[in-house]
């Protein structure tokens, strides 16, 4: 675990997911309760992790977007989980960076769609570290890029939820991951629109402790200048 003055943050290593989704709502319902008892929450986390393959699918996703049978899915051993996020199906492997932000807007004076847009924006300057231009589009959560055929490709799937402005889920970044697994879907709910990760477009396996680190410099510096003490201007 790092320690952060904004928040603690855990790196999971490897984890089944059903263990990590069962500590996000452990933690995401204490802030809530907190919040509501007190205004605020006294603590915020962030989540590091990387998910044994899996398909989880958001609130507004349809199952046709899963090309496999449940017995073949199940015979590879792959689960797969309704969920509360929003956005429509996706697949996490190891390889691929998950973090989960748990934390309250208001202390950062954000909006959904705002806080949406600066996890967008933490992506887009973490990609630039490794020469990779990422761009949003628009309709479609994530980040994006071009590739040399000039057709659009994921590499960074977002959904998130929030009450009481804490929140919980947010982003899958394809860092190492074997992106076949997407075969099994149709990532996001699209089906003209394929994916990569910072593996593929920089031709090189990436030093993976590298990137959460990277993201956590990142992440942290667009929040901390945000930070609204309650009862201030």
């Amino acid at each position: 675990m790092w320690q952060s003055e904004v928040m603690e943050i855990f790196d999971l290593g490897r984890e089944d997911y059903e263990e990590v989704w069962s500590l996000q709502h452990k933690l995401f319902n204490q802030m809530v309760n907190e919040k509501k008892d007190k205004g605020y929450v006294e603590r915020e986390y962030l989540i590091l992790v990387e998910h044994y393959p899996v398909i989880t699918l958001g609130k507004h996703a349809k199952k046709e977007n899963i090309l496999f049978p449940d017995s073949m899915l199940k015979e590879k051993g792959i689960g797969v989980f309704n969920i509360e996020r929003g956005g429509d199906v996706t697949y996490h492997a190891p390889g691929q960076l998950v973090v989960y932000p748990l934390i309250d807007l208001e202390r950062y004076r954000l909006g959904v769609k705002a806080y949406v847009d600066l996890l967008e924006e933490t992506i887009i300057r973490l990609l630039s570290q490794f020469g990779i231009i990422g761009k949003r589009i628009e309709g479609a959560s994530g980040v994006w890029i071009e590739t040399f055929n000039s057709d659009e490709k994921k590499i960074c799937a977002l959904g998130v939820k929030c009450s009481r402005y804490c929140t919980m889920h947010g982003l899958a970044l394809n860092v190492n991951n074997d992106l076949s697994g997407f075969n099994m879907i149709n990532p996001c709910g699209f089906t003209d629109r394929g994916v990569t990760s910072i593996a593929v477009e920089t031709g090189r396996e990436i030093n993976f402790d590298e990137v959460k680190k990277r993201f956590v410099s990142v992440f942290l510096s667009l929040l901390e200048p945000r930070i609204h003490v309650p009862g201030t201007f």
